[in-house]
């Protein structure tokens, strides 16, 4: 069996030792009898595994007793909408930082439940950095300040949390979540689906102060009211098992290779090996600003655009897929992950160097 260099950016690789496992326990978990897509969520053969995969959650990003943990489902998007639902809490405007596509896509579907300030936007730069903080225009009676934290497809990052005042700071983590360690406590909710650092796609994490809860607007449904999520521990309707469980051993395996605070320092040196390269020569460049590069998802692009399908052609026979950037800004887009060995990255860079020689 050859496995390639994943550098998807969602649904994104998995570790391979989480694979294995989950494969190995694919019929029997655990003397069950039963593969765990089998399980009801009711059992106490799932149950288990359930809180097992928060009790990991909770330990990795030291999550605050206050806090509440929730798998959902609908992805991000859904969040979108779920998320104003329950945090406008009698109030009629959101503030937003909008820094690239998902946050747009946050911005639109907001509209939909309450006025929306865009307080500061990136888009005079192409979407290629972050509003400094001493720009943006909060509104203290906002409901909430959204930020997306990291950009999946612009490659933008946020390297600090901003201070907000007294207003819940909500972040969507989709893509940088599990990738470093992050004070919990300064953040009002965080969400994101799990199909880049977390697991499978189909799950949603919700994590939410308990004072924000109970406010749900009235046409919020049952099952994406967050206090209704919280009291029935995630089961008020039958969760995305299968991915929940693939989560749990994702989990196990950050705790065993040193925490976030090993993956930070895992995922640095990645970054650096890719942007050291970029940043030495004319022949590829980074559009994005320096004190605002993902360390996740890295797009570039080749001087002479029309030597991109050969570059990818040439990758994929190597064994490195999905580096095509996304169609909104074209060019490559490397996404790194927890996953991606730092191996994967060397041949990148290496194969890069390669082509540039070849074509430059």
């Amino acid at each position: 069996m050859t496995r390639v260099f994943n550098f998807s950016a969602g649904p994104a690789a998995l570790p391979e030792p989480v694979l294995r496992q989950a494969a190995a326990e694919m019929l029997d978990w655990h003397g069950s009898g039963m593969s765990v897509m089998e399980m009801s969520h009711r059992g106490k053969e799932f149950i288990a595994i359930a809180a097992e995969a928060e009790a990991l959650l909770r330990e990795l990003l030291a999550v605050p007793a206050n806090y509440k943990v929730l798998f959902m489902q609908g992805g991000a998007i859904a969040e979108n909408a779920i998320v104003p639902m329950n945090l406008l809490r009698g109030k009629t405007s959101i503030d937003f930082i909008d820094t690239g596509e998902w946050s747009k896509k946050s911005i639109k579907e907001a509209k939909r439940y309450a006025g929306v300030n865009v307080v500061a936007s990136a888009a005079a730069s192409g979407y290629t950095t972050i509003p400094a903080r001493a720009e943006w225009k909060l509104d203290p009676g906002a409901a909430y300040v959204h930020i997306c934290s990291n950009e999946t497809i612009g490659g933008v990052e946020y390297h600090f949390t901003p201070e907000v005042g007294d207003v819940p700071l909500v972040a969507d983590m989709s893509s940088d979540i599990l990738s470093r360690p992050v004070d919990v406590s300064k953040y009002g909710l965080i969400y994101g689906g799990a199909q880049k650092n977390i697991g499978p796609a189909g799950l949603t994490l919700v994590i939410v102060r308990e004072d924000l809860l109970g406010s749900a607007l009235p046409s919020t449904p049952s099952a994406f009211d967050f206090k209704t999520v919280a009291d029935n521990e995630s089961m008020y309707n039958t969760p995305p098992t299968y991915a929940i469980y693939i989560a749990g051993l994702v989990f196990a395996w950050i705790k065993a290779q040193g925490g976030l605070a090993a993956m930070a320092e895992h995922n640095a040196a990645k970054a650096a090996l890719l942007y050291d390269y970029l940043d030495s020569t004319a022949f590829y460049r980074s559009p994005v600003a320096r004190d605002c590069r993902s360390l996740m998802n890295v797009p570039f692009k080749l001087k002479d655009e029309a030597l991109d399908s050969a570059f990818l052609k040439g990758a994929e026979a190597r064994g490195m897929v999905q580096l095509k950037g996304h169609r909104s800004v074209g060019g490559m887009r490397a996404s790194i992950y927890n996953a991606m060995p730092a191996a994967g990255v060397q041949a990148l860079v290496a194969y890069m160097k390669e082509f540039e020689a070849q074509h430059g």
